[in-house]
């Protein structure tokens, strides 16, 4: 399962992780526990990743999002992208894709949060 092969490869990287089994499990996650960065693939039951994105973005906006996608699905993650997205990645990847990805999430969000502690100072 996609699922967990994400969360070992991310562990293995020192990243906490939390897993949801469908976006509306995510929701409930993300309103109790202090997250950075959410992955979600388009396709969930329940809800899908573009109704997932939009809630985030409203009631969490500065989380990072980065959005999966199978191959060939390029207008969805353009819309994904224009919703918000930080990043995408196309299934199937490889470890070290995932991995790049994520830390290229994770010190844009980084930078981000400087820039704007600096701005307000």
């Amino acid at each position: 399962m996609m699922q967990t092969l994400l969360e070992r490869i991310l562990t293995r990287d020192g990243y906490r992780v939390l897993t949801a089994g469908d976006g509306a499990q995510a929701l409930e996650v993300l309103a109790r526990e202090s997250v950075s960065i959410v992955i979600s693939d388009l396709q969930m039951p329940v809800m899908s990743g573009l109704d997932l994105l939009k809630a985030i973005k409203k009631d969490f906006p500065n989380l990072g999002v980065i959005i999966m996608t199978a191959y060939g699905d390029t207008y969805t993650v353009k819309d994904a992208l224009l919703l918000g997205a930080d990043e995408y990645i196309t299934k199937p990847f490889k470890s070290f894709e995932i991995s790049m990805v994520v830390e290229r999430a994770y010190w844009r969000l980084l930078a981000q949060d400087k820039r704007l502690a600096t701005e307000t100072d």
